[in-house]
């Protein structure tokens, strides 16, 4: 009976339950805006909400073919199309946003931040997430590869803002996992050199070792891990 080895395939599935968990904290009936929504995969997670969406919809899943692109890319169903930094919303007409996998795509990440908090009320809740770490994707509209801990501490506190929950996703070896389960297909498209036999019995060797490492990890999420999610409210 062969063992299942799932270190490094958790990024999502963890960032997902967080925040479904995130947003029931969010009273019923609140008027949230989903900032970045792209195709708005999280309206699901926000039924007891009144979800208006937004996103500047110039990505068309081909970018401009370099990195990683989604080929194709939905962005009919938004209701407003806008820069996120300049939202065509009175001050204080939300009760939540949420901005999800989104500070990574921003020339001006503090300036949404600060544009959040002039659209919030006051005890507004905020909810963000992005990477720590990422590869090139949907370039070229891709201009940091990550946040740490200490950005939000530091603009989020500056900006008005209360954190009440701030999360590290995944350790070191959960991220290397994610890293080495990408190879074969990297391989493939920069190398022009398929995987072989053997090279896919060493890949999973690897990965043997990191999901025991991972097991066992005590705090190795300080040098690296998916990205930070981050429950705040604005004071």
């Amino acid at each position: 009976m062969s063992v299942i080895i799932l270190v490094g395939t958790n990024n999502k599935l963890n960032r997902d339950a967080w925040l479904e968990k995130t947003l029931k904290k969010v009273p019923k009936g609140s008027r949230i805006l989903d900032a970045g929504a792209g195709e708005l995969q999280y309206k699901s997670f926000c039924h007891h909400l009144n979800y208006i969406s937004q996103d500047f919809a110039q990505y068309d899943g081909g970018g401009d073919g370099k990195g990683l692109q989604t080929e194709g890319w939905d962005q009919s169903k938004l209701d407003i199309i806008c820069d996120i930094t300049s939202i065509p919303e009175p001050d204080g007409s939300f009760d939540a946003i949420m901005c999800i996998e989104v500070f990574e795509h921003l020339p001006e990440p503090i300036k949404a931040i600060k544009e959040f908090s002039r659209l919030l009320r006051p005890g507004g809740h905020l909810i963000i997430t992005a990477p720590f770490c990422s590869l090139t994707h949907f370039a070229p509209y891709h201009f940091y590869t990550g946040f740490s801990r200490y950005f939000y501490q530091e603009h989020l506190l500056t900006t008005g803002f209360e954190i009440v929950d701030l999360v590290e996703n995944g350790n070191y070896f959960e991220y290397l996992g994610q890293e080495i389960r990408r190879i074969p297909t990297i391989a493939d498209k920069y190398s022009n050199e398929k995987t072989t036999f053997i090279q896919r019995y060493m890949i999973k060797i690897l990965l043997s070792m990191l999901d025991t490492y991972s097991k066992k990890d005590t705090g190795s999420n300080d040098l690296l891990h998916f990205g930070c999610q981050v429950y705040a409210k604005k004071g």
